[in-house]
């Protein structure tokens, strides 16, 4: 006999399921496990023109490690009124 479970039984047996909990989505890039690692392509790219366009190109470091570069597109995003 298979047991059937609701979407809520689902949720407290993995709460990374349920599509509410933001708790696992939005994380300090400075607890990042991955955050001294070099930036991504993404990172670069969408942080070189976030800084173009905020006129700041001093923001854009080429070295600049993944939670640095998420810190700056954060600020930057913020600047160029994209949040």
């Amino acid at each position: 006999m298979t047991r059937k479970t609701t979407k809520d039984q689902a949720a407290a047996e993995n709460p990374k399921s349920d599509p509410t909990d933001d708790s696992n989505r939005i994380k300090d890039p400075d607890e990042w496990t991955t955050g001294s690692e070099p930036m991504t392509g993404a990172q670069a790219s969408y942080l070189k023109t976030l800084s173009e366009q905020a006129k700041s190109p001093e923001a854009f470091e080429a070295d600049l490690d993944k939670a640095e570069a998420s810190k700056r597109i954060d600020s930057l995003r913020k600047e160029t009124g994209k949040d």
